[in-house]
Formats: C-alpha cells, sequence, structure tokens
C-alpha cells in the first residue's frame, strides 16, 4: 500500500476496495479485474484508490495479506490450545478452516495466497508457502512453549504437502473434494507423526 488509511473513513473505504476487489475476482479472475472496475464496485473514485494502492497487484496483495492474517487469527481462535485432545486435532483444524474459506472467503478461490499469481505474491523475499509455514510455526511455537526454529522444517513441508493434495481437489479437481481433503488430513498426520 502506498499509505496506511489513518481516518476510520478512509479505513472504511480501504476496506470496500477491497471487498469489491474480493467480488471481482469471482466473477472475473485476477486478469479481468482493474483499478477501475475496483473503484466502481467500491463507489469509490479512481483517484481514492490510487491514494492507497499503486495498481491491481497491490490492492489484491492487501487482499491476500487479509486473507492470511484471518487464517492464522481462525487457527488461534478455533484450537484450544490448552486442551486440545490429540495433535492431530489441531492439523485437522487447519484444514477445515483453508477448505472453509475456499468455500466461502470472496475471491479466495481464485486467489488463494497469490501462489496463482506470483510465487513470491505476499513478500519479495519469501515464496508465498514460505511466508504462510512461518506465521504458522511462530503461531504454533507460541502456544506449545517450543522454540520455532524447531517446528519450521516440519510445518514448511506439512504446508506444502497439504497444499499439494488440496491442488488435486480444489485447483485440478482430479478426484473427489471430499475425498482429497480427508486424503490431505491423513497424509500430514502421517508425516507429522514420524517427525514430532
Amino acid at each position: 500500500m502506498r499509505k496506511q488509511p489513518v481516518q476510520q473513513r478512509s479505513a472504511k473505504r480501504v476496506e470496500q476496495m477491497l471487498e469489491a476487489c474480493a467480488a471481482l475476482i469471482d466473477e472475473l479472475g485476477y486478469d479481468g479485474v482493474t483499478t477501475t472496475l475496483i473503484a466502481e464496485r467500491a463507489g469509490v473514485a479512481v483517484g481514492s484508490l490510487y491514494q492507497f494502492f499503486p495498481d491491481k497487484r497491490a490492492v489484491v496483495q492487501a487482499l491476500t495479506k487479509r486473507n492470511l492474517d484471518h487464517f492464522t487469527a481462525e487457527i488461534d481462535r478455533r484450537l484450544d490450545w490448552d486442551h486440545l485432545e490429540h495433535w492431530w486435532h489441531g492439523v485437522d483444524t487447519i484444514i477445515d478452516i483453508y477448505v472453509e474459506m475456499y468455500r466461502t472467503i470472496p475471491g479466495f478461490a481464485r486467489v488463494r495466497f497469490g501462489d496463482v499469481i506470483d510465487l513470491r505474491f505476499i513478500d519479495d523475499e519469501r515464496d508465498n508457502n514460505t511466508v504462510i509455514a512461518e506465521q504458522l510455526a511462530n503461531l504454533v511455537a507460541a502456544k506449545v512453549g517450543t522454540p520455532v526454529e524447531r517446528l519450521f522444517r516440519q510445518i514448511t513441508i506439512a504446508n506444502d504437502i497439504g497444499d499439494g493434495i488440496l491442488a488435486l481437489a480444489f485447483r485440478r479437481k482430479l478426484f473427489d473434494e471430499q475425498d482429497m481433503i480427508d486424503e490431505a488430513k491423513r497424509v500430514v498426520r502421517s508425516y507429522l507423526a514420524g517427525e514430532l
């Protein structure tokens, strides 16, 4: 973003732009969206959009970062870290949150965490899956009292495994969606059982 909204009115306008962008991505795909269309859908002047975002990519990056923040916040909210009966319930919950976002969050099914646009969409220095794995590792490490360095490798591998299997369900649509969701849970649990 060019600048962060300071006033409540500006923050609301930015939120309207992000919501408009998400809806347009669902309708037209990333390539069909323009800054003019985003501004029109949000009910703001295109100049107002350019106050905060230099281009369409920046709007979608902000939307992607918001989705990633939502993902980690939902994990933190839904997992009862102190009373988690088995660690694999945490794996199931994380995959369920991702699946729910895929099915319900506007624009998420088309853009996800930016990997369909650019492998380094969230951060120019690191690939998208690394950014996600770092956030997950930091979250889990803080909750279970384990150094993040001990978890990062396993969470990175588990994240890539799950992402690959879920791609078969949602992007490639080769197999039954629910079967692939169940398979992602099974394979990630199996991998982590040998590592943790």
